[in-house]
């Protein structure tokens, strides 16, 4: 009876397993920038099916619900395994709660519960605003700089990793070769008290395909990334730190990751500035710009990349994904917006 009971246990076991991976498992990387108004929630799948969603967006239902779309119902995912928190926000923060009611999130990753608002605000109703997220069931990690993110991978499979480059506004040791930047530092801004400085950043690598996201890292921050030495790899997709804010993308942080696509998280009146589309539009190494939302403030005419990469082009929109599907080689990368028959293909650069 013990054995037959052990044997069951067993069983049961590996089912849920299979269960929770679930996913297209096609051996491709897929990656959707799903649409929080501003927010942050960007969804990676890895070729065995496992998901990290980088931020939640905001609280209120809606968010909530169009990542739980997404993830159900393209990504076909059972449980979010991964959520990584880049900073206290609540627009990056809010809507952890509410989605974690509507499917399990397994493992939390943020940078540890703060006592009081992390933007100094002593009037802040910050304890109220992030109960639910500081109650949410979940396995709750730490983010440090250095930090490989346990992935699963199979014996013989491409390289996967994640790691988090910056954190707390404290960089790890490096997992790429650094670099000697050929640049002398650009001034500092005013110091940024907010949460943002803090938050952390990313490099996903699979094979020899790799992204960035920053979170809303801002301009001092994102400079010890690059001085006195470069820690960041050239990537080949960028996603536009800060919903795509002048207080951040730091001109030689971009340079440096010298990506060939970019991705803006923007909304119609929140990013898209016009110093960060002068310095997406400066790289030789640039093929396509897209945005999640047409910028419909009165400088769109300039601050908007045309609107075949634009996923939601009215501001009363039906919350339109933007999808990046790495071939299972990771020698292309292929974006599309379903919702408008736009899809390109892109070669993935040799590193």
């Amino acid at each position: 009876m013990r054995l037959l009971t052990r044997c069951f246990l067993t069983a049961l076991t590996a089912l849920t397993a299979c269960t929770a991976l679930a996913g297209s498992q096609d051996g491709a990387l897929d990656i959707y920038w799903i649409d929080s108004e501003g927010g942050g929630s960007t969804l990676v799948v890895t070729p065995l099916g496992e998901s990290v969603l980088f931020d939640a967006g905001n609280p209120g239902g809606r968010d909530p619900g169009r990542i739980h779309k997404v993830a159900t119902e393209v990504a076909k995912l059972k449980q979010i395994d991964h959520l990584i928190v880049t900073h206290f926000h609540i627009d990056h923060y809010g809507g952890a709660a509410e989605l974690g009611a509507l499917m399990p999130i397994v493992h939390l990753w943020d940078n540890g519960l703060p006592d009081a608002d992390p933007d100094g605000n002593r009037q802040s109703n910050w304890q109220l605003a992030s109960k639910a997220y500081r109650e949410l069931k979940a396995q709750r990690h730490t983010v440090k700089a250095g930090l490989k993110l346990p992935l699963r991978v199979s014996a013989g499979d491409l390289l996967l990793e994640l790691n988090c480059v910056l954190a707390r506004q404290m960089a790890g040791t490096p997992r790429f070769a650094p670099r000697t930047p050929t640049e002398k530092p650009l001034p500092a801004q005013p110091v940024d008290t907010s949460d943002n400085a803090n938050s952390s950043a990313w490099v996903l690598q699979f094979g020899d395909f790799r992204f960035y996201d920053g979170g809303d890292l801002t301009w001092n921050s994102e400079a010890k990334l690059v001085q006195p030495t470069i820690l960041v790899p050239e990537v080949d997709v960028y996603q536009v730190t800060h919903h795509g804010f002048a207080v951040s993308n730091h001109p030689q942080l971009v340079r440096a990751l010298n990506p060939t696509v970019s991705v803006m998280n923007n909304s119609p009146t929140k990013g898209s500035a016009a110093e960060v589309f002068a310095t997406l539009r400066s790289l030789p190494s640039l093929k396509a710009q897209y945005q999640v939302h047409r910028n419909s403030r009165p400088d769109g005419s300039t601050n908007n990349c045309p609107d075949a990469f634009i996923a939601n082009r009215a501001e009363k929109c039906e919350a339109h994904p933007i999808h990046c599907k790495v071939h299972p080689d990771a020698d292309k990368f292929t974006f599309s917006i379903p919702a408008h028959g736009h899809t390109a293909t892109y070669i993935v650069r040799k590193k």
